[in-house]
């Protein structure tokens, strides 16, 4: 029997070795799936409960496999529906191969069902590399395009398969004219290093300063160990944007953890206070957390040489890969002998860490939010994977949870997208199923996705050796997060028919799904429930009840936010008088005697 080009699609995969596709099935890839059907479940197909989910698996399973996570979907509404998961990828700098359908060649134009125009509709999302195979020459090099793309410029790419050509007969592409070959599936890279007179620039502007900050992102992730030999020669302290949050670990004393809206006082402090800044690998837009204009003198590494000199005035942009450039700037750095700036930064930080803690401790009712990731840190095996949602419970993931160990951890950083938290721990299971996973989401973003794809795990959990996937569900009812924005940046009161979530029972739910699950309303059941779920033999939701009066105070909250959350409370939220008490209560923790 003769190969399909569907057929050869899968083939193709194979040998770039993508072990699963992440999709959902339509009449407009049945060519595709009928090979799936004949393709031995090589390469397995996952199927979601939703297109968009779909994406967001393959967002998270290549943001903690590192190789391109790829996602399938039906022409006109399922194409559509990858959006939101491939703009994640697009804004996250993560390789993501999308797979779509599209009507037969013979209707297209005909305003036919389900035709919808995908060359412009993934024209932005996918502008690295997008094509359509019309005929089957051309279906390996689109294929190998595709992933080397993706790889290459760490972005979402996508091939449009339309449906009558993927029951076509394959015919590889001919050594004649008009016809374009394609090599062996593989990921060539190169390691590049700035010139050794950059680097010595770089080198001046550092020796120079006294007091030494950095900033880490995502881009630091392979340079570790060269981020902390740097920081260990310039006495630095090191603050980590959200994507970079598994960068290095928090037990280090010298880490001051998140930066920005979501931060850490301590990091504050360092940007604040610092006269160097050395940014590596990060594109974290807050310019107001970063140091005043003109206070430090700033150099910045990065891969990417569009991201150079884009969030802060550096002095010296250094093009190249993270460890190796910084490699090879370390030769030329003076070890500095005065470490009373790191004395400084190591007692802020340490600080901090006791701060959090009396604040995870202040009564709330019914759980206060902050304790579940508080007693979640003192637990987690150092080899787990944690996922965060977009919310309020983003806050607590930011600040509360300490890395360690091999940990990893990620979220929407850019698009900051709900949803995305249990669709990621799915990809995460699928990349490293011999890991636990845990996914922390509040109540909103499961009421829009996070209780379909329970299902998912559900259906799929026997396919992972290691079967623990935790989800947290921080249960308040209420859009938390957008709650304390109007009130903080908007002046305005919470707005109840915008804000309140419908009650559900989270855990009936997921034992409905077959899923083992555990209710807590008191403060004094959130650690045996980590306990449990963390050593139970299978996928375990916790839903935690938990109080949305705990504010997210900012590292510095500024006059105006303060002015602004004061007025709101006074032109009536329903909640003022809470809302005033447990600001009081967190906030006076900060000055609890001994600070220094």
């Amino acid at each position: 029997m003769a190969e399909t080009v569907a057929a050869r699609l899968l083939g193709r995969l194979r040998e770039w070795g993508v072990e699963q596709v992440f999709g959902y099935p339509g009449d407009g890839i049945n060519g595709i799936v009928a090979a799936f059907g004949e393709a031995d479940d090589h390469p397995r197909f996952v199927q979601s409960r939703h297109e968009e989910m779909s994406a967001f698996q393959a967002v998270g399973y290549a943001k903690f496999s590192g190789r391109p996570g790829v996602c399938l979907a039906t022409s006109g509404p399922g194409a559509i529906h990858l959006l939101n998961g491939l703009y994640d990828a697009k804004l996250d700098h993560v390789p993501v191969v999308a797979i779509a359908g599209q009507t037969d060649r013979a209707a297209m134009g005909g305003h036919y069902q389900q035709e919808v125009d995908l060359q412009a509709l993934f024209k932005d999302v996918a502008g690295e590399y997008l094509t359509e195979v019309n005929v089957p020459e051309q279906l390996p090099n689109a294929v190998d395009r595709a992933f080397r793309t993706a790889l290459a410029r760490r972005a979402p790419t996508a091939i449009i398969v339309p449906a009558d050509v993927q029951e076509l007969e394959y015919r590889a592409p001919g050594h004649v004219f008009r016809q374009v070959p394609s090599g062996p599936p593989d990921a060539p890279s190169s390691v590049v290093v700035p010139a050794q007179e950059q680097l010595e620039a770089a080198a001046a502007v550092l020796n120079a300063g006294s007091k030494v900050a950095m900033l880490v992102g995502q881009g630091a992730r392979g340079a570790a160990d060269e981020v902390m030999r740097v920081a260990e020669t310039t006495g630095a302290g090191v603050a980590k944007a959200l994507l970079g949050k598994d960068v290095l670990s928090d037990d280090l004393p010298y880490v001051t953890g998140a930066i920005g809206l979501l931060g850490t006082r301590a990091s504050y402090e360092l940007m604040r206070d610092c006269d160097t800044l050395l940014i590596v690998g990060s594109s974290f837009p807050y310019t107001q957390f970063l140091p005043g204009f003109g206070q430090a003198r700033a150099v910045q590494i990065d891969l990417d040489g569009r991201m150079a000199g884009m969030r802060y005035p550096t002095e010296v942009n250094l093009v190249g890969d993270a460890a190796a450039t910084l490699r090879a700037l370390l030769p030329l750095l003076r070890p500095v002998a005065d470490r009373s700036w790191r004395t400084r930064v190591e007692q802020t930080v340490a600080d901090w860490w006791e701060t959090v803690e009396r604040q995870a401790m202040v009564d709330a009712k019914p759980v206060n939010p902050m304790r579940i990731v508080h007693e979640l840190s003192l637990r987690i095996p150092d080899d787990a994977i944690v996922t965060a949602d977009s919310g309020s419970s983003t806050n607590w993931y930011a600040r509360l949870l300490r890395m360690r160990g091999t940990m990893r951890g990620s979220l929407s950083g850019t698009l900051a997208t709900m949803g995305a938290g249990v669709p990621y721990a799915i990809g995460a299971k699928f990349a490293h199923p011999d890991r636990p996973v845990v996914a922390l989401a509040g109540d909103g973003a499961m009421q829009m996705n996070g209780l379909a794809e329970l299902l998912t795990i559900a259906r799929y959990q026997d396919r992972w050796a290691d079967r623990r996937l935790v989800v947290c569900v921080f249960h308040n009812n209420d859009l938390n997060q957008v709650t304390w924005e109007l009130r903080a940046m908007g002046g305005a009161p919470k707005f109840e028919q915008s804000q309140s979530l419908p009650d559900v029972d989270y855990a009936a739910v997921a034992r409905s799904f077959g899923l083992d699950a555990i209710t807590v309303d008191s403060p004094d059941q959130v650690g045996d429930a980590w306990d449990r779920a963390l050593t139970a033999d299978g996928p375990v939701l916790l839903d935690v009840r938990c109080d949305p009066e705990v504010p997210p105070i900012p590292p510095h909250a500024t006059f105006e936010q303060l002015k602004d959350t004061t007025e709101a409370l006074l032109k009536g939220d329903p909640n003022a008088w809470r809302v005033l008490v447990q600001g009081v209560k967190s906030k006076a923790q900060e000055f609890v005697p001994g600070r220094g």
